[in-house]
């Protein structure tokens, strides 16, 4: 199986249409299972891996190295710094997330982690407001002349903190951010308002995480049901109904193409640009199988408006 590669923004960075979201490693899933899970993805030609330090407090990036092995040359790692909930072995000490100290603590331990050199794609968790951005930049900048990172990414920032960004490399002849990680899916599209419109002016590739909407999208619920036992039916709160009306419509449109509810969530947000690739999570090799498949199709121009036409209520 062949996947379609894209460059990620306007970088010569090449990355796979569908990548594999690390976060189950080292909570949801073992080692064993994470090793099936890189194998399944390497298997149906995936070459981004997304995680991240927070993720299972370490243990995804060590989970991941070991799962690669040998492969690791021939795939793209990305990974995060900075999460606002990131504490771990992390001493107070070190200052803010987005400051000098902190983030040359933390490239060092996720390039232990990761067991490599160097990292392709490091981005910044979560916005830091105390320190400047030009400062995070210049030490991101640093790194990248260094060779222990390759691009600059960023993720959950706000419209005008892309901006800034942006602005600030361009001015200080820094490496610029080439990508912007959002929550983005068919049921979550608070990012088209304000944050896609920077993002685009600024040429970032976007990688969408979360596609399937917690599940919701998988295909799982029908006529408003979870199946008794699943993560959407121990849920904390209830599904609000307008989604679960939104699902069902889905549902009723994919089976009308001949298509499943994964495929449409995941072949139309990957047929969306900027959208890079769609980092999609899995805790089995079967549905790294699925996730896979559901990238391969390329939905008409008809067919996406009328996806997006279907869930356009959720936007109000």
């Amino acid at each position: 199986m062949t996947m379609i590669r894209r460059n990620l923004g306007q970088s010569t960075l090449f990355v796979s249409k569908v990548g594999l979201g690390c976060n189950n490693f080292g909570w949801r899933i073992d080692q064993e299972r994470a090793t099936e899970v890189v194998q399944a993805a390497l298997d149906a030609d995936i070459t981004l891996f997304d995680t991240a330090d927070v993720y299972g407090r370490g243990a995804s990036e060590e989970m991941l190295a070991r799962a690669l092995g040998s492969s690791r040359s021939a795939v793209v790692i990305a990974t995060k710094f900075g999460h606002a909930s990131m504490s771990m072995e992390y001493d107070e000490d070190l200052g803010p997330k987005g400051g000098r100290r902190y983030i040359r603590h933390a490239v060092e331990q996720s390039l232990r982690r990761l067991g490599t050199d160097y990292i392709d794609l490091y981005q910044m968790h979560t916005p830091d407001p105390s320190t400047p951005i030009q400062e995070t930049l210049t030490v991101l900048h640093e790194l990248v002349v260094e060779g222990k990172v390759r691009y600059l990414g960023q993720s959950n920032f706000p419209a005008a903190l892309v901006e800034e960004a942006g602005l600030a490399a361009k001015e200080l002849s820094l490496t610029p951010f080439i990508s912007a990680q959002e929550h983005w899916s068919l049921l979550e599209r608070g990012i088209e308002d304000e944050v896609l419109p920077a993002v685009r002016t600024h040429g970032l590739g976007v990688l969408p995480y979360f596609p399937l909407a917690h599940g919701l999208l998988t295909g799982k619920v029908r006529g408003g049901v979870a199946p008794t036992g699943s993560r959407l039916a121990d849920r904390p709160t209830p599904i609000p109904d307008e989604q679960l009306a939104v699902v069902d419509d889905l549902n009723t449109f994919a089976q009308s193409i001949g298509r499943t509810i994964l495929d449409v969530a995941i072949g139309v947000l990957a047929a969306t640009r900027p959208v890079s690739s769609v980092i999609a999570g899995a805790t089995s090799a079967e549905q790294v199988r699925s996730n896979a498949a559901a990238g391969s199709w390329s939905p008409t121009a008809e067919e996406q408006e009328a996806v997006w036409s279907l869930t356009e209520r959720l936007r109000q």
